[in-house]
């Protein structure tokens, strides 16, 4: 006999019992009806009979009504509620005794009123469910409508979908009948946003309307809005001065700070679309100034090698060549990726700056007197500009600047900065973010950043130096402002070593972090410092009480809290009791006897093996 049968439950379920839908159903079944009613609500004359219980039980609102001693608790007392509409109040009823609603064919109205008892009567899930399907209903004509409710509840993700899709339609929205019937407050929390790009003369004509509309409002409030700086002064004098909306010595302000402010300084507007490129031709996105341009936007990551896949200029002394990128048109940006030719171990320098009119430029990373290799992920304060200009400086195998890819864009992730560079929480020394062993012998390239801090013996899973000559150098993709690094030394006996560690952003110039020189060190060191710019971190071995070779296991910056049974302090040398235990407990690690002698590579042996 078949055990698929639905009456068969599964082991899962044995003994437990579901028949909700059966119960909504039952309680579902008393909606309107007036057999055990007990009390009644009146909307605009139409009866609706309910029963206490029920209604007590769904809603904490209706439980200090109904039950809170005062003349709505009667029997059989009559409550007209004057806020709401009956079509909205059945849509309640029917969601409080079957927890079902249907929100598809009804007008825009109804589904705000039944939004707003929701939020009334505390129905948060109700609440966040409409909210999501109105959402998907949004277009010009009721836009609006829906931001001017949703804004009143503070019903976050509603009026951000709303704002976007405003931001994507401005011009129309400006023109809609919706428009003019917005609150004060919604209207304004509109114009004032950076990301609502519409002309500056389409916004004033629109506020212009909505204050001929609205004549009780106060409209030097609401002309406020318009940025009269960036209109021209044609429209100034032809079609702001003739409104009568703004006075005279406003008109002439807007003029002055026009001619006066650097443009980069003027207040633009921008399009805002989180977290997408905004540099591809799906967005109007074209490369204007560069050699070989075709490569730079067309999406390729993977295919470039000596003779083609990437985009160039020649580096100059007077840095007058660069690549220039024009947007669709002016848009919000705050971060900017790009992937530099990497398929050797040069580094390059360079700058990027945008510009709204390409001729006052802003610098937004300076990376002209560092040196920066593969991806680059930069982060700035959110900027508006149409053109954006990356400018190589330095080439360390050539005079060329080569870029493979670039996309620009605005993040709504958060980051820090700290004199223009990224202040890194996540570990940016590791293979996935482009960081690179320059210096220094492993069996297993970049074994150092790898993240394996258990697969290591003897024989691999480390990188090493000999003492006196050479050290272990990491290069970083790009310049962060590091303030702490970890470090594994090789601890499968109880030898221990002495070291320092310093940082450069051009491997000319170091800033001694850390000296350990003086102190006995074994397996995890943390340490922290002052934050330092850096490009490249020299750990440099120099003492070993085993042999003359300097053994590193693993390597990160900023130093990961992640907690490690075996990590000890880089000041403090265990006992030769607790080291034995310790090893002996190591994850994935063979128990070493101290007094065992080693034979291991050398450096010298290791680089021959390679």
């Amino acid at each position: 006999m078949s055990n698929s049968h639905p009456l068969h439950p599964s082991s899962s379920s044995i003994g437990e019992i579901d028949h909700v839908h059966i119960l909504s159903e039952n309680v579902g079944a008393l909606i309107n009806g007036e057999e055990y009613s007990d009390v009644t609500f009146v909307v605009e004359k139409k009866r609706f009979p309910a029963h206490r219980v029920i209604l007590a039980a769904r809603c904490q609102y209706f439980r200090a009504l109904l039950y809170g001693g005062m003349r709505e608790s009667q029997p059989e007392a009559e409550i007209s509620l004057e806020d709401t509409t009956p079509e909205a109040f059945s849509m309640l009823i029917k969601y409080i005794y079957t927890g079902r609603a249907t929100l598809r064919d009804e007008r825009e109205e109804v589904l705000l009123d039944f939004l707003s008892l929701a939020h009334k009567y505390g129905f948060p899930e109700l609440e966040d469910s409409t909210s999501e399907y109105l959402c998907t209903i949004l277009k010009i004509q009721n836009v609006c409508m829906i931001y001017d409710v949703a804004s009143l509840y503070s019903l976050c993700k509603l009026t951000g979908t709303c704002c976007l899709f405003m931001d994507r339609n401005a011009q129309e929205v400006l023109s809609s009948d919706g428009f003019l019937a917005l609150s004060r407050g919604a209207l304004l929390d509109i114009v004032q946003r950076d990301s609502f790009a519409a002309p500056e003369k389409d916004i004033f004509q629109a506020l212009m309307r909505w204050c001929r509309h609205n004549l009780k409002e106060i409209h030097s409030e609401i002309m406020a809005a318009v940025r009269l700086p960036l209109m021209s002064l044609t429209e100034l004098l032809n079609v702001v001065r003739p409104s009568g909306l703004l006075s005279p010595d406003a008109i002439l302000d807007a003029i002055k700070v026009r001619s006066e402010s650097r443009d980069m300084d003027l207040n633009y507007r921008g399009m805002l679309i989180p977290e997408e490129n905004l540099a591809t031709m799906k967005y109007g996105a074209q490369v204007v100034k560069g050699e070989l341009r075709a490569a730079l936007l067309d999406g390729d990551t993977q295919n470039y090698d000596l003779d083609h896949g990437f985009s160039r200029h020649p580096i100059e002394d007077d840095c007058r060549s660069g690549i220039q990128v024009k947007l669709g048109q002016p848009s919000i940006i705050n971060h900017i990726r790009l992937l530099l030719w990497d398929r050797d171990s040069r580094s390059y320098s360079y700058y990027i700056e945008v510009s709204m009119d390409e001729l006052d430029w802003i610098r937004v990373i300076d990376h002209s007197q560092v040196l920066c290799r593969s991806w680059q992920k930069l982060y700035f304060p959110a900027r508006v500009c149409r053109y954006i200009r990356i400018v190589g400086t330095h080439n360390t195998v050539n005079k060329v600047f080569h870029l493979v890819a670039f996309e620009c864009l605005y993040t709504q992730r958060s980051f820090t900065l700290e004199n223009g560079l990224i202040v890194p929480t996540e570990n940016v020394a590791t293979i996935s973010e482009c960081a690179s062993v320059i210096e220094g012998v492993s069996r297993s390239r970049n074994a150092l950043l790898n993240g394996d801090t258990r697969n290591y013996d003897w024989d691999s899973g480390y990188t090493c130096h000999q003492l006196g000559s050479g050290a272990i150098v990491v290069q970083l993709a790009q310049p962060f402002m590091i303030g702490s690094i970890r470090l594994l030394l090789w601890d499968c006996d109880d030898r221990s070593y002495s070291y320092y560690i310093e940082v450069s952003t051009n491997q000319q110039q170091w800033t001694m972090v850390a000296d350990r020189t003086k102190v006995p060190c074994r397996s995890w060191q943390t340490i922290t410092f002052d934050r330092q710019p850096t490009c490249f971190i020299r750990i440099v071995g120099t003492h070993n009480t085993a042999n003359e070779v300097f053994h590193c296991v693993h390597f990160e910056c900023p130093a990961q809290n992640v907690p490690h049974k075996e990590e000890n302090s880089e000041d403090s040398l265990p006992s030769d009791q607790s080291l034995s235990a310790q090893l002996a407990s190591s994850n994935g690690m063979r128990a070493t006897n101290p007094s065992q002698s080693l034979t291991e590579p050398s450096a010298h042996s290791l680089a021959q093996q390679k």
